[in-house]
C-alpha cells in the first residue's frame, strides 16, 4: 500500500479519533482495564488503542518493538497487558539497545530468547537494518509490526532510528506498521541545532533532522514515511495521543517515568541531553558513571575557570556550578574530576544545544588539555564538521550557532507539514 503525505497524516488522525471515541478516561473499558489518562489527562497511543479494544489490530499476527518505556499508566508493561488479552494476538517482541527488559547497558542488547514471563520469542533488532532485519519480521511470522518506546527528543538517542530501520524493514518484508505515541519529554514546540548532514549518517542520525527534533516518534513516523522513505512507503498507522500539548514537559503529563535507558534517569537528564550529549565526542566525561549523567561535566585538570566562563556568558535559563565527581565507569573511571553542574533554573527560555555549544567553547577556552575524541565522534553528534572546526578555529558560541541558521530554518518548514498536536 502507498500513502501519500496527505493520506498518511490523514491515516494518523482517523486512528487517533477512533480510539479516542471508543471510550474516554471515564468509561467502564477504559477504567476496568487500568490504563487511562495520567494525572495530567494525558492518554497516549497505547492506552486509546487497548480503550478501543485493539480493534485496529483485529485479526492480525502483531509483534512489538518496546522497551521498559512500552508502559500503561499504572506502570504495567504494554506487553504483559496485551499478552493475556484475546482481543490481540501478539505473538514476538522485537527489542532495541539495552534490550526489551532493560538488562543491557549503553552499545548492548540482549540478543534472541524466550521472554520467560510470556514465553514469548523476543528478536533483537539492535544495529540490524535493511534486508536483514526484514528476515527478523518475515521469520516472526508477524502480520503487523507495532513501535512503542519512549523517545528523548534528541537526534542522537537511538530508538528513533530503531524506528526508522523498522519502517524501512517493515515495507520490504511486506508488514503493515502501527506507531503507538507517547510525549516528547522536552515539549514539541521547536527544532535546535544543526540539521545532519547525510554524509555523516549513522546510527546516532540516520536523515536530516535537527539535533532537538522537537516531534513525537509519531510525527517524526509521519516524516519519514513521507520524506525518506518516499520511495518504498510502508503501510503506516499512528495511533495519537490525547491531552498533550506541544508546550507540555513530561511532569506536565500525569504519565509515570521509566528511564528509556540506564544513563537517562530523569526527565530533567532529557532536557539538557540534546545538547551536553556532544560531550561525549570530547576528552571530558559527559558524566556516565554519575548519578547526574550529562549534567555533571568534567575532566581531571578542569577547575573553576570552567563553570566562571560559562556563568559570564549569561546564557538564559542556567546556571553552572564548579563540581567535582567520581565516575564510577566510562570516562575517568575511578578517578575524581572537576568540571560543572548544569542547573537549568527556567525551563522556558533554556536553549539545551546552544548551552552545549557554549560549554564546548568555554571548555576549550578555560582548560589546556581539551580535545576531541580521536574518531572525530563529534562530528557524527553534530551531524557535521563545522561544530568542531569552528571551535577549533576560536569561533565563539554566536558564530557556531548561526552557522546552521539556514539548513534549521528550512527543516522547520518541513517539520510543520507532520505535527500532530498544537
Amino acid at each position: 500500500m502507498t500513502l501519500s503525505r496527505r493520506g498518511v497524516l490523514a491515516a494518523g488522525g482517523a486512528i487517533g479519533a477512533l480510539a479516542a471515541t471508543a471510550a474516554g478516561p471515564g468509561t467502564a473499558a477504559a477504567a476496568g482495564r487500568g490504563h487511562g489518562a495520567g494525572h495530567g489527562g494525558v492518554r497516549t497511543g497505547f492506552d486509546r488503542l487497548a480503550a478501543d479494544g485493539y480493534r485496529m489490530l483485529a485479526g492480525e499476527k502483531v509483534g512489538i518493538v518496546t522497551n521498559p518505556t512500552g508502559i500503561t499508566s499504572d506502570v504495567r508493561h504494554i506487553v504483559d497487558v496485551m499478552h493475556p488479552d484475546d482481543r490481540v494476538n501478539l505473538t514476538a517482541v522485537f527489542g532495541p539497545e539495552h534490550g526489551f527488559r532493560g538488562t543491557a547497558q549503553a552499545g548492548g542488547s540482549e540478543g534472541r530468547y524466550d521472554d520467560p514471563a510470556t514465553g514469548l520469542p523476543v528478536y533483537d533488532t539492535y544495529l540490524k537494518s535493511g534486508q536483514a532485519l526484514a528476515d527478523i519480521f518475515t521469520a516472526s511470522g508477524v502480520d503487523t509490526v507495532v513501535f512503542d518506546i519512549q523517545d528523548a527528543g534528541a537526534r542522537f538517542y537511538t530508538y528513533i532510528w530503531t524506528l526508522y530501520d523498522c519502517m524501512e524493514a517493515a515495507a520490504l518484508a511486506g508488514k503493515r506498521f502501527v506507531v503507538l505515541d507517547r510525549p516528547n519529554p522536552v515539549t514539541g514546540r521547536a527544532a535546535l541545532g544543526p540539521v545532519l548532514d547525510r554524509a555523516f549518517a549513522s546510527f546516532v542520525g540516520r536523515r536530516e533532522i535537527s539535533q532537538a527534533h522537537g516531534m513525537t516518534v509519531a510525527e517524526l513516523a509521519l516524516l519519514f514515511n513521507s520524506e525518506f522513505l518516499a520511495d518504498r512507503p510502508v503501510e503506516l498507522d499512528v495511533v495519537k495521543m490525547s491531552g498533550w500539548r506541544r508546550g507540555d514537559f513530561f511532569d506536565a503529563t500525569g504519565l509515570p517515568w521509566v528511564p528509556p535507558s540506564p544513563n537517562m534517569p530523569t526527565p530533567e537528564t532529557a532536557l539538557v541531553y540534546s545538547g551536553t550529549c556532544l560531550f561525549e565526542g570530547t576528552l571530558l566525561s559527559e558524566g556516565r558513571g554519575t548519578t547526574r549523567p550529562f549534567e555533571l561535566l568534567g575532566a581531571e585538570g578542569v577547575d573553576h575557570r570552567w563553570a566562571a566562563a560559562a556563568n559570564a556568558l549569561e546564557l538564559p535559563g542556567v546556571a553552572f556550578r564548579e563540581a567535582y565527581f567520581t565516575p564510577t565507569f566510562s570516562k575517568f573511571q575511578g578517578k575524581t574530576v572537576g568540571g560543572v553542574q548544569v542547573h537549568v533554573q527556567d525551563r522556558e527560555v533554556f536553549d539545551p544545544v546552544r548551552t552545549g555549544i557554549a560549554l564546548l567553547v568555554t571548555a576549550r577556552q578555560t582548560w589546556s588539555g581539551f580535545g576531541w575524541r580521536p574518531d572525530n565522534a563529534i562530528d557524527r553528534l553534530s551531524g557535521n564538521t563545522r561544530v568542531r572546526t569552528m571551535i577549533d578555529a576560536g569561533a565563539d558560541t554566536d558564530e557556531v550557532v548561526g552557522a546552521w541558521a539556514a539548513d534549521l530554518a528550512a527543516f522547520r518548514k518541513t517539520r510543520r507539514e507532520y505535527l500532530l498536536y498544537r
